[in-house]
């Protein structure tokens, strides 16, 4: 059942289930790849405890020096098949913080990731619903999802990259 405030995006990748696993839950890939396709953002901070409760808490530096910080809250793990977490915008210390550029930006979003292969291709299937969450924070997260779609689709494409590197 299609939910109005969720957000969705699916993508194939010439990778086996096993490995995108891997891409997504071990810190030495991560560091690689993962991040918004902004010129000059860098990652350069990746923590990765894999297990429900465990945190990945990452950190992201622009050239200027303004530096951003995300993490997810590991809830169900189903290696290799489906990973779902709460992401939030976070600072060094792993707290919780609001969206650096929008105050009303929810502060978790549920969070799940199912992996499917076929034909040694695998397809990612990945959604998103704000929790906890006020009137106004679900719509500006519903007003952010074509956003959300180019911001992840250029993640996406960093992936796509690094793949290149197997």
């Amino acid at each position: 059942m299609a939910n109005e405030n969720e957000f969705v995006i699916t993508r194939e990748f010439n990778a086996s289930r096993n490995l995108m696993w891997q891409l997504w839950t071990q810190a030495k890939h991560l560091k690689k790849w993962f991040g918004p396709a902004t010129a000059g953002l860098e990652i350069f901070s990746v923590k990765v405890s894999l297990q429900p409760g465990g945190v990945f808490h990452y950190g992201l530096k622009s050239p200027d020096g303004f530096e951003m910080w995300g993490k997810f809250v590991y809830k169900e793990i189903d290696e290799p098949n489906k990973l779902v977490f709460v992401a939030s915008f976070s600072d060094a210390s792993e707290g919780i913080t609001v969206h650096p550029m929008s105050a009303t930006w929810p502060k978790e979003v549920l969070s799940t990731i199912i992996f499917t292969e076929s034909e040694g291709k695998t397809t990612l299937h990945m959604t998103g619903v704000p929790i906890n969450a006020s009137d106004e924070e679900v719509k500006t997260f519903v007003e952010g999802m074509a956003s959300m779609k180019q911001g992840w689709g250029g993640t996406f494409g960093l992936l796509e990259t690094y793949l290149t590197t197997f």
